[in-house]
């Protein structure tokens, strides 16, 4: 029964998710904003919004014993997911499609931009993983890293909406509930009011926090019956469901020859889930968000997702240009570390926790 459970949450998860990264991409339209903080910012807002509501729902609003350590473990899996299978999924997309293009598998992507992201990323997580360092008391220093976090967010933020002073269209796909717009006179009747717009938005929304409610008290339930750990479970399940509106995304993105929409969701969805999301756990879960005995394996996926951005970003930087076979890399580090996790819950590595 919980497993049925499992996939309606997930259903629901990925409904809502496709109705607000459709929806949040008008609103965008709609204020005027540019189109790199539409794309950057409130898509990869929105693509990254049901792993990042998961441990909201479960850090703050579940009951059960477990449901910090469930939390943290899907707060620490939507980095590590981005950096590896997302990234894999997108080069196996290029080199689909590598015959058809002139440069191959060369993706036309702004390298400067998409090293920007990256260095946001890593200089936040860095600042959020050493957190885990902290003690429990004082409190005080744990809400000055999330203030910096918050900060860092802000300015890349505001670093993308000033970045691009052009609004364009073409890359938006029609407003899912563009029927329920019947009344009122416009000159352009493809264009959806606001009002419209955040009807879907919110509809969105509170199919996500169901999903999510769903999805937490599914996982507790398993993981108590098959005896393995909720963080770890959560790392690995949780992700990989909610990630899949972003992996399709940037598929038929690669299709179209908009590589720079592809990455820069990915990218920017990691971002938002180094600050955002980790703040939560800093401030709510303070008590699972630490690196001590019990929570070894599951902290190294942040080591993993450093390991992989490196292997792929660092020679991009330096020759100007990335191939999607570099992207394949990502697959090696999920493998390899899903097979640690496999590992540690057999018995195999009984000892590492």
């Amino acid at each position: 029964m919980d497993l049925v459970v499992l996939v309606v949450a997930f259903v629901i998860i990925l409904l809502g998710a496709e109705l607000f990264t459709n929806g949040i991409e008008w609103f965008g339209r709609k204020l005027q904003l540019a189109e790199g903080a539409v794309g950057s910012v409130l898509a990869a807002v929105g693509t990254a919004l049901p792993e990042t509501m998961i441990p909201i729902i479960a850090i703050l609003f579940a009951s059960g014993e477990a449901s910090h350590a469930v939390g943290v473990g899907a707060i620490l899996g939507a980095p590590f997911m981005l950096s590896t299978l997302a990234m894999f999924v997108t080069g196996i997309a290029v080199l689909a499609v590598a015959a058809r293009r002139v440069q191959g598998d060369v993706m036309t992507v702004d390298t400067k931009v998409l090293a920007h992201d990256m260095r946001y990323f890593a200089i936040a997580y860095a600042i959020a993983i050493g957190a885990a360092f902290l003690p429990l008391e004082p409190a005080w220093p744990k809400w000055v890293v999330a203030a910096v976090l918050l900060g860092i967010y802000a300015w890349y933020v505001k670093g993308h909406f000033e970045a691009d002073p052009s609004v364009d269209v073409e890359d938006l796909a029609p407003l899912r509930f563009r029927k329920l717009d019947r009344g009122g006179i416009r000159e352009d009747l493809a264009t959806p009011r606001l009002r419209v717009v955040n009807l879907q938005v919110l509809a969105a929304l509170g199919l996500i926090v169901l999903g999510a409610v769903f999805f937490v008290d599914a996982v507790e339930h398993i993981a108590l019956t098959l005896g393995v750990d909720e963080a770890l479970l959560a790392l690995v399940i949780a992700p990989i469901a909610t990630e899949l509106p972003e992996k399709f995304n940037s598929i038929i993105w690669v299709r179209q020859g908009k590589d720079t929409l592809a990455m820069g969701n990915i990218t920017g969805a990691m971002v938002f889930q180094s600050t955002i999301p980790t703040i939560v756990a800093l401030l709510f879960a303070s008590e699972a968000w630490r690196i001590q005995q019990g929570t070894y394996v599951v902290f190294l996926s942040a080591g993993i997702a450093f390991l992989s951005s490196a292997v792929i970003f660092i020679p991009m930087a330096r020759a100007g240009q990335l191939r999607g076979r570099r992207l394949l890399v990502g697959g090696i580090f999920y493998l390899a570390y899903l097979a640690l996790v496999l590992a540690v819950v057999t018995g195999t590595l009984g000892g590492i926790r």
